[in-house]
């Protein structure tokens, strides 16, 4: 089976690039051609050059726009013909334009259960709110901020004991495992984005994406 070609955009560390480079050495079939940070400094073109990735910096902040900024990206992309452009901790909204250029092939990572807590600071809002469950989505990316048709939620229980960091951390271990399989499931033709509708295996996925719930161990649900 031929490898899905992606694209990966971050801005920081690339700790879920990283998870994607450690389950393509498990066996994931994906072709990564290209790392593309809009920040100079993030670690995570370390982590692409230490396996030989080819690795692009392309700060918004060189831009008089972000039309501008967008098309620079969109012509480095464009370079490497991915299948599927990965945001793994890109912090930057992506315009109208660029987004229907790439329209069904671009997803996204998010820590909350989506439309839960769209933005910043999730892990602060679920401990604020006294929620009793916390987790990660991953969604087809539209032009409006983590409003995209939802593939796949991971989720757990939130500890009376746990603290920002110690969610973080949690729910970070369910994004590396979620989103190499969001990719497995693209590259095996399972997964598809149709008339706005996710389907996996031809059947038509929840508003809520395909539930899997983590307690010593991951099951679908």
């Amino acid at each position: 089976m031929p490898a899905l070609a992606i694209v990966v955009l971050i801005s920081g560390n690339g700790a879920n690039l990283q998870a994607i480079i450690d389950a393509k050495r498990q066996g994931l079939p994906v072709d990564i051609r290209a790392v593309i940070s809009n920040q100079a400094d993030a670690f995570g073109i370390v982590r692409a050059k230490k396996v030989r990735i080819p690795a692009h910096v392309i700060s918004h902040s060189d831009y008089p726009s972000r039309d501008t900024f967008e098309a620079a990206l969109k012509q480095t992309i464009d370079r490497y013909s991915p299948q599927t452009i990965v945001l793994a901790g890109f912090m930057r909204k992506l315009g109208s334009t660029f987004v229907a250029h790439y329209a069904g092939h671009i997803i996204n990572i998010h820590p909350s259960l989506l439309p839960q807590y769209p933005g910043l600071h999730t892990h602060r809002r679920v401990l604020a709110a006294g929620d009793q469950e916390h987790g990660a989505s991953i969604h087809f990316v539209t032009d409006a901020v983590d409003a995209g048709p939802l593939i796949c939620q991971a989720r757990l229980k939130v500890h009376p004991e746990d603290t920002e960091d110690s969610l973080k951390y949690r729910v970070q271990q369910l994004e590396h495992f979620i989103y190499p399989k969001v990719l497995e499931w693209l590259a095996r033709g399972r997964l598809i984005l149709q008339d706005h509708q996710v389907l996996l295996d031809g059947q038509l996925v929840s508003e809520s994406g395909v539930q899997i719930a983590f307690q010593n161990g991951f099951h679908a649900v």
